[in-house]
């Protein structure tokens, strides 16, 4: 008896010293991958193989596979999660959908996932069978899918996984405003994150869960409004603002950025960087500490082979369209979000004066062109139908339709309402020049409209030209669904920027003062 009593006793012991120790965990993160399945250039747009066997690519998922088993044999216990957007973004997206995605990111054992804008593209359906083939959770706590068949029962709002020995609460969020940037369908409504998140905190810790990480695919911005406005969050790990965080060149803010106890992190976009954070936990479940940095994927990781071959097989039907050189520039025309969400770029140039050119012969006086819908640059040299998809990879079509001057002042008001947030519906213009106060209130930031050297006349009829996602309300623009004479089904818009490239000759990228941003 005495000697069962004492080996009780130091169970007992052993169990309460387990309990009030520490708990530590690596959690690696991507989003925003945008079907980014093979190495892109320093441009985040197609990657030569000579350059990539030179060095001079970064990401692949071939080298994405090898950052993180690399990292999860650094680290004894690892969670791997994705902050959304897998979807859109190259032709692997526009002839696979999401089964490339899905085949991918089960192999690597993702361990969950919150659902992106772009993976509504096309509609529930493509992502029902996309949520139904992956092998992981896939979460969104701050929409109503309820109404929605194809969803209802497939999303869950918040999932609990357990990692040695401890439960962890994983909760989803993705853009409030996803019904204008992508393509839910009138069953799927969306809420303010905040109360969203909330809500699942409390139920998760209500069910002794103390481990709070949110899969955001909210932008920076509107994480640290969740870390100040919610109570009991320890990580949020994002995406939708393709943020860099780090020591590095370029990043926006430290990694993690620490907004009370809550530690936020991404990993920028296109599988460029692997986030590795390194959380310690005390027995209350509070973030003792935190830290770690992105990863550079680039040419010092090696690549899989299998993987590499598995992504050549898939690319073989894609490659007869992609290789197909369409017309040459004489230097890079220049397509960063950084600046056609905030300037007139040369990319917007391009592809706005491609619009118009096409329809000006049908009465048509203006184009605009929404940034968010401009995905990469282009280098100079030759260029190839693929890295005009990679551009414009949406197959969105032109639209054209007439409106008044004082709705084209509102349209552009609307474009410029969320321009300290780089958001994408900033409009890129041709036929047209305006001046942008980003310092004034949002709706009165827009002046000097002008059209065809004139100020615009506000009882005036225009034409326009946009594409069918805006002309539909798309980004905002739903002063545009209404819009006289509209016709959505003209060419598309890859097809139109590449006919008007080929016809230059040696392009000549651009700006011309069309958009002034006043400091």
């Amino acid at each position: 008896m005495t000697m069962r009593f004492a080996t009780a006793t130091a169970a007992l012991a052993l169990f309460a010293g387990a309990a009030q120790a520490d708990y530590s965990i690596t959690i690696l993160h991507t989003n925003d991958f945008h079907s980014r399945f093979e190495p892109i250039s320093a441009y985040d747009s197609t990657c030569s193989e000579e350059d990539n066997a030179n060095g001079d690519c970064f990401g692949g998922w071939a080298r994405l596979v090898n950052a993180i088993e690399d990292a999860q044999e650094r680290n004894d216990n690892t969670l791997l999660v994705d902050g959304g957007d897998q979807f859109q973004g190259t032709l692997f997206y526009t002839y696979y959908k999401g089964e490339l995605a899905a085949e991918m990111m089960n192999a690597l054992g993702y361990d969950g996932m919150t659902v992106g804008n772009h993976e509504f593209d096309d509609g529930p359906e493509v992502l029902q069978g996309f949520a139904q083939s992956i092998e992981f959770p896939i979460l969104m706590s701050n929409a109503d899918v309820s109404n929605e068949p194809l969803l209802d029962g497939v999303i869950e709002k918040s999932t609990v996984i357990e990692k040695n020995g401890e439960r962890i609460g994983l909760i989803g969020l993705t853009p409030q405003d996803t019904d204008e940037l992508a393509s839910p369908g009138p069953n799927v409504t969306f809420s303010d994150p905040v109360a969203a998140v909330q809500a699942e905190v409390d139920r998760l810790t209500e069910e002794g869960v103390n481990k709070i990480v949110v899969l955001s695919h909210s932008s920076y911005r509107v994480d640290q409004r969740v870390a100040e406005e919610t109570t009991g969050v320890d990580v949020i790990v994002g995406g939708h603002s393709n943020t860099l965080l780090g020591d590095m060149e370029g990043a926006e803010g430290p990694y993690p950025t620490m907004v009370g106890d809550t530690a936020i992190v991404q990993a920028y976009a296109y599988g460029k960087y692997l986030g590795e954070l390194n959380v310690t936990f005390d027995d209350e479940g509070n973030v003792t500490e935190a830290s770690g940095a992105p990863i550079l994927i680039d040419a010092s990781i090696e690549e899989d082979i299998d993987v590499v071959s598995r992504i050549q097989e898939a690319a073989a039907p894609l490659n007869e369209i992609r290789n197909e050189v369409v017309a040459e520039t004489s230097s890079e025309i220049v397509g960063v979000r950084e600046d056609c969400r905030a300037r007139e770029c040369a990319m917007g140039n391009l592809i706005a004066d491609a619009m118009l050119a096409r329809t000006q012969d049908q009465g048509i006086d203006v184009a605009i062109q929404n940034s968010g819908g401009i995905r990469a640059s282009i280098d100079a040299g030759e260029v190839t139908m693929g890295e005009v998809l990679t551009v414009l990879p949406f197959q969105n079509t032109l639209s054209t339709f007439q409106v008044t001057g004082a709705t084209l002042v509102e349209a552009l008001e609307n474009g410029v309402s969320q321009y300290e947030e780089g958001a994408g519906r900033f409009p890129q213009v041709a036929g047209m020049s305006f001046t942008v106060d980003p310092s004034a209130e949002a709706g009165s930031r827009v002046s000097d409209v002008m059209i065809d050297g004139e100020p615009v006349d506000p009882e005036a009829t225009y034409g326009v030209v946009s594409n069918n996602y805006v002309r539909n309300g798309g980004d905002g623009y739903s002063m545009f669904v209404d819009a006289e004479n509209a016709y959505d089904f003209g060419p598309d818009l890859a097809d139109v920027t590449a006919e008007f490239l080929a016809e230059q000759g040696p392009y000549e990228p651009y700006t011309d003062g069309r958009i002034t941003v006043t400091e």
